[in-house]
């Protein structure tokens, strides 16, 4: 089973995200900052770190560098409402997905599959990077 670490600090937005990646089938360890996810990271596999990138504590972009250093394996996908913060994202972690919000639960479980197939497109259509 894939195992999905999200780190998400809206207490509201990180239950609706874990619920429907687990009814997607999913296996999900929810954090609520970038400052827990870590231990995490260190002592257990995750095959995806989904998160926010505007964090306290740490933002989600130190997080996939911490990730990267720790568990390179490990993808990374990012969830925005802030398209400057995308902009950041894609320049300083380019592996990485980005889904801006608002979006539908399908079109991250899309997402989430496909960042496992490797596929290029994002839900709506849109590249991304």
């Amino acid at each position: 089973m894939i195992r999905i670490l999200l780190a998400e600090d809206e207490t509201a937005m990180r239950t609706y995200l874990s619920r429907a990646l687990e009814n997607a089938g999913y296996e999900v360890v929810s954090v609520d900052r970038g400052t827990a996810a870590v231990p995490l990271l260190e002592t257990q596999h995750f095959d995806l770190l989904l998160s926010d990138i505007v964090m306290p504590e740490m933002d989600g972009i130190e997080l996939a560098q911490r990730c990267g250093e720790i568990s390179p394996a490990t993808k990374v996908m990012f969830i925005t409402g802030f398209a400057a913060v995308t902009l950041k994202a894609n320049r300083e972690a380019p592996q990485a997905r980005v889904l801006s919000k608002p979006f539908h639960l399908r079109d991250l479980v899309l997402e989430v599959e496909r960042v496992f197939s490797d596929a290029p497109f994002a839900g709506n259509g849109q590249p991304l990077r």
